[in-house]
């Protein structure tokens, strides 16, 4: 060949390849919650919701607004009262090649119940389910052990893993990546705990083609090495952008800020374990016989002492709303009538003298420091608080690695819980976080605390065989009201969901928090 012509040959091909690196489209995101695993039916945590929804889908999708997307299932409908038919779509496959059938669907439904090492199970999602069949390969019979008109938003939340890798596979085969053979828009190419996962397109799914080419999923726990990441065009999109960077961020010609109004609320979960507690002295520092977070009065009186509105304004800027309930105003269960809690320390002092700690006592505050945005500083201005009526606060700020641990074994005097109601309705957050600690039962998963009422629970249970929304917000309603009475909870804000991204990139939100790429699109596409 003449030289001439190798040296056009050769200067057409790197020609090609640089418009073929111009055209592809990857995505960098650094986002904020920890993943604990990459088993997508281990543990119910934020982190590793976002991450599954890259590699798996759910039989059908839950969106905000309480809306609900055909995704596996093409269609369903309740046959009876306690009986549900899900059609699956004909199609679908496994990333291997394998046809997706309800047998499948039947297999993750069971594994999902008690996966070995889960610290958040999805068990409640599934607490009606009595059983799951398959009719045939591409229908779903699933009958409830009560009424449930909630089923579908229920198991929304189960990620459905393939039986034929599922069954012979461990979690630590999904963290290897030997199992993670999803029906996603992403097709797993690695994972480093801690650090990132890396994916790429699946060329093979089922739905709208996936925009991003290849995708570079990386936790960055701390809110300014987001922003500083970002700014330094490591990563192409952050969530939860730290409240100190909003302004800063807004100002920048090179990135675009999108917020949106949050269901996620940032509680303190007392302890209603009896007797002494550990974490918990009277004012000398000697153990109390008795623990004063069961007492009512001391309860309330710790609400009130709390300056809700300074805390959004100075340490949150504005970024969040104050809260009185679990779910944020015009969320479906939200009571109207309750009213936001009053900021009276005098009163909170006389309360504590009535329940017979005049002279207070001493608390230790656990709050995990690489979880919730700006929890810690929150907790320390709580801790203000508190010591200004007599309660002497000290705050332990622990990784979430060792938190969650011990705060599932209701381990801590008060612990720190943002709670996502990630279906868009009140009965979320009355089954995980109010209801009666029952593992078996699959309720209370996330009640570290302990709270216990009859009355809280028997309202559960009507909201879940009420086929009648009008109705079953009342029931959540009324709940709210009982919860708020008792304080089984301390309600502190809600967040607003913040992304900032670099500029020409749009970010929509998806359900409650989640950070995916799919939510990521070209400005005007």
């Amino acid at each position: 060949m003449p030289q001439r012509l190798t040296a056009l040959t050769s200067l057409t091909a790197a020609a090609l390849l640089a418009a073929g690196a111009a055209c592809a489209q990857n995505l960098a995101i650094g986002f904020a919650d920890p993943v604990s695993s990459a088993d997508p039916e281990l543990n119910n945590h934020a982190g590793d919701r976002s991450l599954a929804l890259h590699f798996w889908d759910s039989i059908i999708a839950a969106r905000d607004g309480g809306k609900l997307d055909a995704t596996l299932a093409a269609s369903w409908r309740a046959l009876d009262d306690r009986t549900w038919e899900f059609k699956l779509k004909p199609d679908i496959k496994w990333q291997d090649g394998t046809p997706f059938t309800a047998e499948d669907i039947v297999f993750s439904f069971q594994r999902a119940r008690s996966v070995p090492g889960s610290v958040a199970t999805y068990a409640g999602s599934l607490r009606t389910v009595e059983s799951t069949v398959a009719k045939d390969a591409h229908t779903v019979i699933v009958k409830t052990t009560t009424p449930n008109p909630m089923l579908p938003q229920n198991i929304a939340s189960i990620y459905v893993v393939s039986k034929h890798i599922g069954e012979k596979s461990r979690t630590e085969d999904y963290n290897a990546g030997r199992a993670m053979i999803g029906t996603g828009p992403y097709k797993f190419v690695s994972y480093v705990p801690g650090d990132r996962t890396l994916m790429e397109r699946n060329p093979t799914y089922w739905g709208p083609r996936p925009l991003w080419d290849k995708v570079t999923y990386r936790y960055i726990g701390n809110g300014a090495a987001r922003t500083a990441a970002l700014l330094a065009g490591d990563v192409d999109v952050i969530d939860k952008v730290a409240v100190t960077d909003v302004d800063k961020l807004r100002k920048t010609p090179s990135v675009s800020v999108y917020a949106y109004p949050g269901l996620r609320v940032l509680l303190l979960q007392p302890s209603f374990r009896p007797g002494p507690h550990e974490f918990i002295t009277d004012a000398a520092g000697k153990p109390l016989a008795q623990n004063p977070l069961t007492d009512v009065r001391v309860r309330r009186a710790l609400s009130m002492a709390i300056n809700r509105k300074a805390i959004v304004e100075r340490i949150m800027q504005g970024t969040v709303t104050e809260a009185n309930q679990w779910m944020p105003q015009g969320s479906f269960g939200y009571n109207p009538e309750i009213k936001n809690i009053a900021h009276d320390p005098e009163q909170a002092r006389k309360l504590l003298a009535e329940a017979g700690y005049p002279q207070g006592f001493q608390i230790t505050i656990h709050v995990p420091g690489d979880r919730y945005p700006q929890a810690p500083e929150t907790v320390q201005a709580v801790a203000q608080f508190w010591t200004r009526i007599g309660v002497r606060t000290q705050v332990q700020v622990v990784p979430w690695s060792m938190y969650s641990a011990r705060a599932i074994k209701n381990e801590f005097a008060v612990a720190v819980i943002a709670w996502g109601n990630g279906t868009g309705e009140a009965g979320y957050g009355l089954l995980q976080t109010l209801a009666t600690h029952d593992p078996k039962a699959g309720r209370g998963a996330n009640n570290w605390g302990r709270y216990s009422s009859e009355a809280v629970d028997k309202a559960l249970d009507a909201s879940t065989v009420e086929f009648n929304e009008r109705r079953r917000e009342a029931i959540f309603r009324h709940a709210a009201n009982l919860v708020t009475g008792d304080v089984a909870q301390i309600p502190l804000f809600h967040y607003q969901n913040i992304w900032a991204a670099k500029k020409g990139l749009k970010v929509e939100p998806l359900l409650s928090d989640r950070t995916t790429a799919m939510q990521v699109t070209r400005v005007g596409k």
